[in-house]
């Protein structure tokens, strides 16, 4: 099939996919506003009873322990902070919207999901390290969200996606994203980043999900968001932390901890980071899933 007829079908696919919840699009343009403020936030949250409770479920999980039951968003929010409360909406706003995948003896959506945790914990804590002191809240996000193409794939092109996963189990030295290239035209990345343009997500989230199994970053591309993002989804996988169909963990570059200013050294203490929050990233996805 050539390129831009599976492009029209992977577009046609996602157009199955039920809209966003309404207060997701009304949070991303919040999220682009410096007025905003934490009764905005809350307040708009408040209309969707579902995932204000799904938040407070996460606000009072054993993740963060805190001492006193948080009964309302507004008690909430000085507590996690506005922006993580607002990237915590997003994040369940669109997981819970996705499709059920069919099931898979090589992928497994809740090894992937807990993955998908370790990576925003980690990226926030990269952005903490290095140069997002201020606000890395939209790096939690795309950390949940860098692998949501996968999602798509197995639920639309089950059975290519499953010979994709047998190939990469089967050599133990391919990339999965080298293998939906060259069986479906396009890899995870790119397809998760089409489905979140889609809805109207920013670029600096779309951007570095669309680009982070590219050998050569696009021009254009903020190189920092997606050195972390490379970075935080190797040490996951190094950790055998989650379960996201790849065997073998992508090597770190020297070009991606020479954009950080970081030295090798530092990621044996990042794995350390990730082993003592392990069993908090089970507990959050028991919790927020």
């Amino acid at each position: 099939m050539e390129k831009d007829a599976v492009l029209r079908k992977i577009y046609s696919k996602i157009d199955e996919i039920p809209t966003l919840p309404a207060v997701v699009p009304r949070l991303l343009s919040l999220m682009e506003s410096d007025k905003t403020n934490a009764s905005d936030i809350a307040d708009l949250i408040s209309n969707d009873p579902a995932l204000a409770s799904k938040i407070l479920k996460v606000a009072n999980s054993a993740y963060y322990g805190f001492s006193q039951q948080i009964s309302n968003l507004k008690l909430a929010m000085p507590l996690l902070g506005n922006n993580m409360v607002r990237s915590l909406a997003l994040s369940i706003g669109v997981i819970r919207n996705l499709p059920s995948g069919r099931k898979s003896p090589n992928f497994s959506e809740k090894g992937l999901w807990i993955h998908s945790l370790a990576v925003a914990e980690l990226m926030q804590e990269l952005g903490r390290r290095h140069g997002k002191r201020d606000r890395n809240d939209y790096l939690f996000i795309i950390g949940l969200l860098h692998d949501i193409g996968k999602v798509v794939l197995n639920q639309f092109f089950g059975e290519v996606f499953q010979e994709a996963l047998e190939e990469v189990n089967s050599q133990e030295i391919v990339g999965l994203h080298v293998a939906e290239r060259r069986l479906i035209g396009f890899d995870h990345g790119e397809v998760g980043a089409m489905l979140l343009k889609r809805w109207n997500f920013p670029d600096m989230i779309n951007n570095p999900i669309a680009a982070h199994h590219k050998v050569e970053v696009p021009e254009g591309r903020n190189t920092h968001d997606l050195a972390v993002l490379r970075i935080a989804n190797a040490l996951p996988q190094e950790l055998g932390l989650g379960e996201e169909g790849n065997p073998v963990a992508p090597v770190i570059s020297e070009q991606d901890l020479k954009a950080l200013q970081m030295e090798e050294d530092e990621l044996e203490d990042l794995k350390s980071y990730l082993l003592g929050i392990k069993d908090g990233i089970y507990t959050l996805f028991n919790t927020m899933i």
